[in-house]
């Protein structure tokens, strides 16, 4: 069995990205199909209550947001590499792009134009986590076409990108970069019915689409959530205890405190004891009766640490 355990949902976009890079590396790893909607207790237990998909495991080490499991997944797997061309700062920079207007255009085009014939208990996640607890789908339908501009225009700027140094965005090779893009052209293609329409215009796009679709996702096994869990219990954290002198917040290892995102979506902050701080992630330590000691990681940018 691989040591990379991915909690995803075959739907989630977001989990295309990290299935994506999965393919990119050309990894065999362990797949655990989670709930598109929480309640998922098994992985509530080890992530203190993190809902958003996906999530990471390697025995008692949680990876959650993708900021996290692309680093960690480069730290351990180093080739091929994620960055090709060295670009980690522009790929790391353009992520605060692509996982924010850019995605958030895309959930609009799939969602809204058929939020009637979806279960009314997906919409409200769905519109409660994306765009916040006054978030309205309907309104979102009947802004389609101004929504669709947007798209259009951004997509335009993957477009022009490819064109000058295709086939992929930074040249020769795939690189985080195009799994950053790629995550939101796939949710668009498969889930707007005007997508065909919307990407005709973007040959350079269709052509390197072809492309990310053909990388694959790997080598995938299957186990079911209750197996996680017990390989979690089974197992003992191996993240180091590390502290950064830098740290604006002076936060030091061993103090209690809660990590929560940023955004306004009325999502359980996570507590625990610092284990690890850098400048881009903090760790924290976890005990839970289902799963034993745990190592939680979350990336710095996007969310917000206080202290009790």
């Amino acid at each position: 069995m691989s040591d990379v355990i991915l909690h995803h949902y075959p739907p989630s976009p977001v989990s295309e990205k990290i299935r994506a890079a999965m393919g990119l590396k050309n990894l065999t790893w362990t797949s655990v199909e989670q709930n598109r909607l929480p309640d998922r207790p098994e992985l509530f237990a080890m992530t203190g209550g993190y809902r958003r998909i996906p999530v990471m495991q390697i025995g008692a080490d949680i990876y959650c947001d993708t900021q996290c499991i692309l680093r960690e997944l480069e730290e351990r797997f180093p080739s091929p590499s994620f960055h090709p061309s060295g670009d980690a700062g522009l790929s790391f920079a353009l992520s605060r792009w692509t996982d924010s207007a850019l995605f958030e255009l895309g959930v609009r085009v799939a969602f809204a134009p058929v939020a009637d014939s979806l279960p009314p208990e997906l919409v409200a996640d769905r519109t409660r986590l994306y765009f916040g607890p006054d978030g309205d789908m309907a309104a979102e339908a009947k802004d389609i076409p101004h929504t669709l501009s947007q798209l259009r225009a951004k997509l335009g700027w993957l477009e022009d990108q490819l064109a000058v140094h295709g086939p992929y965005l930074h040249g020769a090779k795939a690189s985080m970069s195009d799994l950053l893009g790629w995550y939101v052209v796939w949710f668009v293609k498969g889930r707007y019915a005007e997508s065909a329409s919307l990407l005709a215009e973007f040959p350079n796009i269709l052509d390197w689409a072809a492309k990310m679709e053909a990388m694959g996702h790997g080598t995938m096994q299957s186990i079911t959530p209750a197996d996680a869990l017990k390989i979690a219990n089974d197992a003992s954290p191996v993240t180091p205890e590390k502290s950064d002198e830098f740290d604006p917040q002076g936060l030091k290892p061993g103090m209690q405190v809660e990590v929560a995102p940023l955004t306004n979506s009325g999502e359980t902050a996570v507590s625990g004891n610092v284990r690890f701080l850098d400048r881009n992630r903090i760790a924290l330590t976890r005990e839970d009766p289902r799963c034993g000691q745990v190592v939680v990681h979350f990336p710095r940018v996007g969310y917000r640490v206080t202290t009790g």
